[in-house]
């Protein structure tokens, strides 16, 4: 739990996204929550206005990764990342690691980060690897 004034039993969902730290600004919490895809309680809403309460349970997608999280506590600043830890609990399933897809990738197709464009015959040598033409 945070320090002094945390005695709110709600708080605006968009604040609390920003204490938490999931958005760098409140701004973009705002926006993020106005685009509808944001439940609460399983509950789809659209409106940042809406009151956070612990207990509750919200879903959304941040970047590729659907986060689940239960809020454990308002809080009543935007505090250090370890302070805003304490806010809430991480049920999102295990985000899966980049280095995994790129194994599933077929040999032929990976390139060296840096390595530019492909020339003309490498596309063409890559295109009959694909269709089995080689």
């Amino acid at each position: 739990m945070t320090g002094d004034g945390g005695t709110e039993k709600a708080l605006r969902l968009d604040k609390w996204l920003w204490y938490a730290r999931f958005f760098k600004t409140r701004a973009n919490a705002t926006r993020a929550i106005s685009g509808g895809r944001f439940r609460l309680d399983g509950e789809v809403m659209s409106k940042p206005h809406r009151a956070a309460q612990p207990g509750q349970v919200l879903t959304f997608v941040q970047g590729e990764r659907v986060r689940v999280i239960r809020i454990v506590a308002l809080g009543s600043r935007r505090g250090p990342p370890t302070e805003a830890a304490e806010l809430y609990e991480d049920l999102s399933p295990e985000a899966p690691k980049r280095r995994d897809e790129r194994e599933t990738e077929p040999e032929f197709e990976m390139r060296e980060k840096g390595a530019g464009r492909p020339t003309k015959r490498a596309r063409r040598e890559t295109q009959k690897l694909k269709t089995g033409l080689g």
